[in-house]
């Protein structure tokens, strides 16, 4: 399968190129030549199959023959070794957990699965491969985990200072070998910038082999289609076909992939993108005007984008047709004062603790439901364990959590983090002067 710029359909290359140099020079994002159809029969009677059995047919379907199967196979099996059950609150609600990985949170899904992939296409070269990615929670946590001793990586993870949890931030910082972080006195976009400038940077690309483990990739992109057909799965061996899927959005790469997996012949009635007060993407299918603006500091800290660089990606699968576009997908926006009832809600309603992220997205099924009742499973996307924002949940209810295996380990670690300001001459000496 080639891969071509979002800027250029004409810029194609191979998915080991697409995935080393993450950004085409002409600052687009690579998407599939083709978008290949899964097999109905597949779809049929894919209540059949187990996760890791889904995620290798999707994956070698979009791939090809670019990665042999038996080889595919050991990267999915290895990569995808937790699950991602499907757990009804009522009759028609249902919550997708996504946060069963090593980190809490669905970006495992992503992270893991490219870790994989580039030391696959790795194994051959013994230079060096330095990972550059800019995170607003838990996509640090993520890839340092996936990443974690992985021969022939370095990952270099920032994030902007005071911005997110501490246990987010524990994870990203505490890790050392192979991982280093540097917290930026700035906002997540300000991160996403310097990282996206060094990828565009001459000089720094001669020095280093430089990639990124952002959901500018596309190796992070192709994983996060797999819960979703095995959602799909899980409620079709409940004799339900009808499925709306909300997802809580910020940097718009978790939906973007549900949307490319309807592309490829799931069978989806309609997806909700859930979003705090960071609101780009609603007011624009509002407005039909794309108008960014600078990230404000929320709750649901993980969402906190302005500008979300994945949407490119989406308007690239609808061809930029707004009006097929708003045929597939609404929008909502909702403020911390929303989220915090949303939260409250949950536990009173459900017994059902979610973090600030989980509320927006069950706060935007809600909506949608109201807007458009209908027999369809309503299914919305816990993308991170309620461990992760203690300083977000009330202490009687974050008392009651059960914490995941290692959480509490995670205390008293140090934190080896390196400051940094938003200035890119500074990052480039940084990567420059530590290679």
């Amino acid at each position: 399968m080639k891969f071509y710029s979002t800027n250029n359909k004409t810029l194609a290359v191979s998915f080991k190129d697409a995935v080393f140099n993450s950004l085409p020079a002409d600052k687009g994002l690579y998407m599939p030549e083709q978008i290949p159809q899964l097999d109905p029969l597949f779809i049929k009677n894919i209540q059949q199959y187990s996760l890791q059995e889904i995620a290798l047919e999707v994956a070698s379907t979009l791939l090809g023959n670019d990665i042999p199967k038996p080889d595919l196979k050991k990267i999915v099996d290895e990569a995808i070794n937790f699950e991602a059950p499907v757990k009804f609150l009522n009759n028609s609600t249902a919550v997708l957990e996504l946060f069963h990985g090593p980190s809490y949170a669905f970006k495992d899904f992503g992270a893991r699965f490219m870790s994989r992939i580039m030391a696959y296409f790795s194994k051959a070269d013994d230079k060096l491969l330095d990972v550059l990615v800019a995170t607003s929670g838990d996509t640090g946590g993520a890839v340092a985990l996936g990443f974690l001793g992985v021969e022939g990586t370095r990952v270099t993870i920032l994030y902007p200072k005071g911005k997110v949890s501490e246990v987010q931030e524990l994870q990203l910082t505490t890790n050392g070998q192979n991982i280093r972080a540097l917290e930026v006195d700035g906002t997540f976009d300000d991160c996403q910038a310097l990282v996206k400038q060094a990828f565009n940077d001459e000089e720094l690309n001669q020095t280093l082999r430089l990639t990124s483990a952002n959901s500018i990739n596309i190796a992070r992109l192709i994983p996060q289609t797999f819960y979703y057909f095995y959602a799909y799965a899980q409620l079709r061996s409940q004799g339900i076909n009808e499925v709306v899927f909300t997802v809580p959005s910020g940097n718009f790469g978790n939906i973007g992939a549900g949307l490319l997996a309807y592309k490829m012949g799931l069978p989806v009635k309609h997806f909700v993108a859930a979003t705090n007060v960071n609101d780009t993407v609603p007011r624009f299918l509002s407005s039909g005007q794309y108008a960014p603006k600078p990230s404000v500091q929320t709750l649901s800290n993980a969402m906190d984008v302005g500008d979300p660089s994945n949407w490119v990606r989406i308007q690239d699968l609808f061809a930029g047709n707004l009006t097929e576009l708003k045929a597939m997908l609404s929008s909502y926006t909702f403020t911390d004062e929303e989220t915090k009832v949303g939260m409250d809600r949950l536990v009173q309603d459900a017994n059902y603790i979610a973090c600030p992220h989980t509320a927006i997205a069950w706060l935007g099924a809600q909506a949608y439901a109201n807007d458009h009742p209908g027999t369809y499973a309503s299914v919305f996307l816990s993308t991170a364990h309620p461990c992760k924002f203690p300083d977000a949940i009330d202490a009687d209810v974050f008392a009651k959590i059960v914490l995941p295996d290692g959480a509490e380990a995670l205390q008293g670690k140090e934190k080896l983090a390196e400051p940094l300001a938003v200035n890119f001459e500074a990052f480039k000496r940084y990567l420059i002067n530590h290679n």
